[in-house]
């Protein structure tokens, strides 16, 4: 892909000329080094995609964030919070505590590729190690003066494939010389926010102190709560328009409910799961996966929908003979999440028997988004 032309036009509704541009030097470099993979978000303050970056030692899996489809209304924030994780980044290389940073230019970085899953997708339930590792990578952070500030969503954990807890996304973190007053309150609601996750996935494994821990807010968190995270609130989902639900914004908050009651009144449908997916065209796209016995379904679903003069169609609709499901019988939308944004190398460590690989296996062969196109094959299951 060549990220020296003109920039791609992104879906919020703003003149082209108002849209941020790479600078010719990010551009260049991107251009020679970056290859183009799967997309992986895109908000109002950076797109971010999966892709490969050509270092001195060679080519390795890569992420990168870039800020050339921006609108201009949110730039300055979105560079404010650019430069928060470039100078968090390169303060925690060598780490181990999450991705290394690749490179940095003005307004794009490449960070390494940790391969893992993200904790609400890999769900590490009775993983003690797991939880061990995670405080260990704390103690690294804090030691470097760093605090990641944005580790109640289950998003910026990772469950490595080796097992080990990482963290990502620091375009919160504030990193400090002096471990002072602020240090400490920051760096206690990284901890209260790593065991809350523990509580949610190893609730016996708590420890007295770190009950203790989860039972008392700091003062810094409970007057952000009163006030500050409804100022946040009103200024994003009011001002911004931005709703960030896993990615989904909007769409899977306000259209996919409608979507789903929508789509099971038609008699041939047991049940449904809709996800959403990044899409280069649209923003933020709906995938649609159908329970039932007939392909044909499809296109009746889709004039069913675009007759109901409701939300838009999901732009992809999927029938699949049977929804992979938990044990308590809920469809399993961590693994339909993958599919949807085809991060297939992803999915193989969540199977758990050769009939949950059998399954996958059908779905993958006709799943429909195959725009972003990444080279995950070698590593889908085959029986």
């Amino acid at each position: 892909m060549s990220i020296a032309g003109s920039p791609i036009i992104c879906a919020w509704p703003q003149p082209r000329e108002f849209v941020m541009s790479l600078p010719k030097d990010d551009a260049a470099t991107l251009s020679a080094r970056w290859t183009e993979g799967v997309l992986l978000k895109r908000d109002v303050f950076s797109t971010v995609e999966r892709g490969r970056f050509r270092g001195e030692s060679g080519e390795v899996d890569a992420v990168l964030r870039r800020l050339d489809e921006v609108p201009w209304w949110s730039f300055p924030l979105a560079r404010h919070l650019f430069a928060r994780e470039k100078h968090a980044l390169a303060l925690a290389k060598g780490l181990n505590v999450g991705p290394e940073l690749l490179w940095a230019g003005r307004r794009a970085l490449v960070r390494g590729f940790v391969d893992g899953a993200a904790l609400h997708l890999a769900k590490p339930h009775g993983d003690l190690a797991y939880f061990r590792s995670a405080k260990a990578a704390l103690r690294r952070l804090r030691r470097a003066g760093i605090c990641h500030n944005d580790l109640a969503k289950e998003q910026n954990w990772l469950v490595g494939r080796d097992g080990l807890a990482y963290v990502t996304d620091f375009q919160l973190a504030a990193c400090f010389n002096r471990r002072g007053r602020l240090y400490r309150i920051l760096a206690y609601e990284d901890l209260r926010h790593l065991l809350k996750h523990k509580r949610s996935y190893a609730p016996d494994a708590l420890t007295p102190r770190e009950r203790k821990i989860l039972a008392k807010k700091s003062f810094a968190a409970s007057l952000w709560l009163a006030t500050g995270k409804k100022v946040y609130r009103a200024i994003t989902r009011g001002l911004f328009n931005f709703t960030d639900r896993e990615g989904g914004g909007r769409r899977l908050v306000n259209d996919a409910p409608v979507l789903t009651e929508l789509i099971r009144k038609n008699p041939a449908v047991r049940d449904t799961a809709i996800v959403a997916f990044a899409d280069r065209r649209s923003g933020v796209g709906l995938y649609a996966f159908v329970e039932a016995d007939q392909a044909i379904l499809e296109g009746q679903l889709r004039n069913e929908l675009s007759a109901a003069k409701g939300p838009k169609p999901p732009e992809h609709i999927q029938v699949v003979h049977a929804l992979p499901r938990d044990a308590s019988g809920k469809p399993r939308t961590e693994i339909l999440q993958l599919v949807a944004m085809n991060q297939l190398d992803l999915i193989e460590p969540m199977m758990k028997n050769d009939q949950d690989r059998a399954f996958l296996k059908d779905i993958l062969e006709q799943r429909k988004n195959l725009r972003d196109r990444f080279n995950f094959e070698a590593d889908l299951p085959t029986s």
